[in-house]
């Protein structure tokens, strides 16, 4: 586990550095580029990567890695400081921006193939005959629509306005309860 060596860092940021750094590991993020992701966030000015290694305590081979990796995923972004040479970096801010880019990096990564997979699968399904008992096509289709249809939905949400996704988000139940009554149903279809 990583120790916080810069004691001059407020606790509470200390705080969200370390648990940023585990719940990185629930999400499949190496704790190294959580910590310093959530570092960069929570600080009021642009660092360099040895101010990161001597903050967090780490080696300057991890935080040369971990950078390269959040650049790549654009959370973070190099900065010019005057009368420094040295590569500074700070973090995007935009909680919104966040979070659509981690979704689309995801997605690229994880939803998108599986989705090519269903759909490869699925355009073949009615040339294998009875290979494939009726019950599996019907099961594969229905995959195949639900798939697609929240792939669907995916794309159309990137057009929205983050304002517009928040109002939707604080809606929450009300939502739900609009959708039951306009379709008269207790499920959605």
């Amino acid at each position: 586990m990583t120790e916080i060596t810069d004691r001059s860092l407020p606790l509470a940021v200390e705080q969200i550095v370390l648990r940023w750094g585990d719940l990185g590991g629930q999400w499949g993020v190496n704790r190294s580029v959580a910590q310093i992701q959530a570092l960069l966030f929570l600080s009021e000015k642009p660092l360099t990567a040895e101010d990161i290694a001597t903050t967090l305590g780490l080696a300057r081979s991890n935080v040369s890695n971990s950078l390269k990796e959040l650049l790549a995923w654009k959370l973070i972004h190099r900065v010019p400081v005057l009368g420094d040479r040295r590569d500074h970096y700070e973090a995007e801010t935009d909680l919104w921006q966040m979070a659509s880019r981690v979704a689309q990096g995801r997605k690229a990564r994880e939803i998108d193939p599986m989705v090519a997979a269903i759909n490869d699968a699925v355009a073949g399904v009615d040339a294998q005959g009875p290979a494939i008992s009726p019950e599996v096509k019907a099961r594969l289709k229905r995959m195949h629509a639900f798939v697609n249809t929240v792939d669907h939905w995916y794309e159309q949400m990137l057009d929205v306005p983050p304002e517009t996704l928040m109002r939707l988000i604080r809606m929450g139940s009300k939502v739900v309860g609009l959708l039951k009554f306009v379709s008269g149903k207790d499920r959605s279809d």
